[in-house]
């Protein structure tokens, strides 16, 4: 197994721009590009659809679901920082709903926890990325 290093904030961005840009053009083989093969999701349980895992693995089952999620958070996404690293925040009308986190090694997605339970949402440290 190679050795993972972790991503700079350059290419966390690129690689959170590649994501969200593949989420809205529905596009699963380049979701598939940027995902680890053995991508973990963690998802919390106000994030969770009723019936589905908490934890999903693989980044082909993830990215079917995240396109089919998509069309109702793709058009309301952007690129933020999280805690100081790049991820994804869904805040409609200014009011935030879902964030993604992203761990980034290698140029590839690894891990992503999805939270969405409000009390959570309110301890993230959330900042505009410069362009």
């Amino acid at each position: 197994m190679r050795p993972r290093f972790p991503a700079s904030l350059t290419e966390q961005r690129q690689v959170a721009d590649a994501f969200l840009a593949a989420l809205r053009a529905g596009d699963l083989e380049g979701l598939i590009a940027v995902l680890d093969p053995d991508v973990v999701v963690r998802i919390d349980e106000a994030a969770a659809r009723p019936g589905t895992p908490r934890e999903i693995r693989g980044a082909r089952n993830w990215a079917k679901g995240a396109i089919a999620f998509s069309q109702e958070l793709a058009g309301n996404i952007r690129a933020m920082l999280v805690n100081g690293e790049v991820g994804l925040v869904w805040a409609p009308r200014g009011h935030l709903r879902r964030v993604l986190r992203f761990s980034i090694a290698d140029g590839k997605i690894v891990t992503v926890d999805v939270t969405a339970e409000q009390k959570r949402l309110n301890e993230l440290e959330l900042a505009v990325l410069g362009e």
